[in-house]
């Protein structure tokens, strides 16, 4: 039986390089057709990726015109990817924007390094990237970790390049619970979540979304299975590493200075049930740190918002980026 089985096997294999053909200078695939000439089938497109400043390789996005009006680039969540942002890049990108993202180093299709998984190298990262692709007057939108990275960012390198911002269930100020961030969450909490990545990251990355991340455990609320396998589908490709380095640098780095430094308008988006970055330790107080800043709270809104209330949410982001 298994003596059929090999013989099977390399008969298919003969048969595909028979009728099958690469073209590694052009990307192509080519099958053969009835005449026995080959013939163009398929086109392999290669991912884009930048190189950041220690050479680490990081995928990134960059859809709609390079000469539209406004370009827009999002920053995601621990532990996502880009994709996290689809709802909102398929809006703007409707209207006419340019929009860019990047998978984080460690997240997603991007390269996994052990250093740097921090919120100093993060916003380098950012850095390096709207500098390999030449962009000036953007306006950066960040969600949880990203948010903090955004923070990071417009903190470390000024607004030169970057005439808006969105913090969206952002973690800054800080998250840690401190003397002075009594409304902060305790050390245990963090503690927990490294806990349950070391015993099963697998089922944790099950319980975050079913549970606060998206406010299913409200009673009440409607949950959506597929918006559960999605989070945890790309909490997976996120390495291990990374992932669990990541909890520390969006929990203890302490970004009020940045706000205090930031001069261009933010617009502060937060939902007041969030309960994985509680609005009045984040939202509340970034927007009175912020000396240009804007605080819209959206009615039971969960950390997801801009999934969950995805409408309302575009809307505020698509009229603040587009107010003179």
């Amino acid at each position: 039986m298994r003596k059929h089985a090999e013989l099977a096997r390399d008969r298919i294999a003969v048969r595909a390089q028979c009728y099958l053909k690469r073209d590694v200078t052009h990307n192509n695939i080519y099958i053969r057709n009835h005449n026995s000439a080959f013939v163009p089938k398929l086109r392999l497109f290669n991912m884009p990726f930048h190189t950041t400043r220690d050479s680490t390789k990081l995928f990134y996005k960059d859809l709609g015109p390079k000469t539209a009006p406004h370009t827009v680039v999002f920053s995601h969540g621990w532990p996502l990817n880009s994709d996290d942002w689809d709802c909102q890049i398929t809006f703007f990108l409707s209207r006419g924007y340019r929009c860019i993202a990047q998978d984080r180093r460690g997240h997603g299709r991007s390269e996994q390094p052990l250093e740097g998984n921090n919120m100093d190298t993060y916003a380098d990262d950012l850095e390096d990237l709207l500098h390999t692709l030449d962009v000036s007057n953007a306006v950066l939108i960040g969600h949880s970790t990203g948010g903090g990275e955004v923070a990071r960012y417009l903190g470390r390198y000024g607004s030169s390049r970057v005439s808006k911002a969105v913090l969206v269930s952002a973690v800054a100020p800080l998250m840690l619970q401190t003397e002075a961030n009594p409304k902060g969450s305790p050390m245990s909490v963090f503690d927990s979540f490294r806990s349950a990545m070391a015993s099963d990251r697998a089922q944790f990355f099950v319980d975050v979304p079913s549970g606060p991340f998206f406010g299913f455990n409200r009673p009440g609320a409607k949950v959506s299975q597929g918006m559960v396998w999605r989070w945890w589908s790309m909490g997976m490709m996120c390495g291990y590493h990374s992932a669990y380095e990541c909890i520390k640098a969006f929990s203890e780095t302490d970004l009020s200075s940045d706000l205090e430094d930031i001069t261009i308008p933010v617009l502060v988006l937060h939902g007041d049930d969030d309960q994985v970055v509680p609005i009045d330790a984040s939202g509340r107080r970034s927007a009175q740190l912020l000396k240009n800043g804007t605080l819209k709270e959206i009615a039971g809104g969960p950390h997801a918002l801009h999934i969950i209330y995805s409408e309302e949410v575009n809307q505020a982001i698509f009229a603040f980026v587009s107010k003179d």
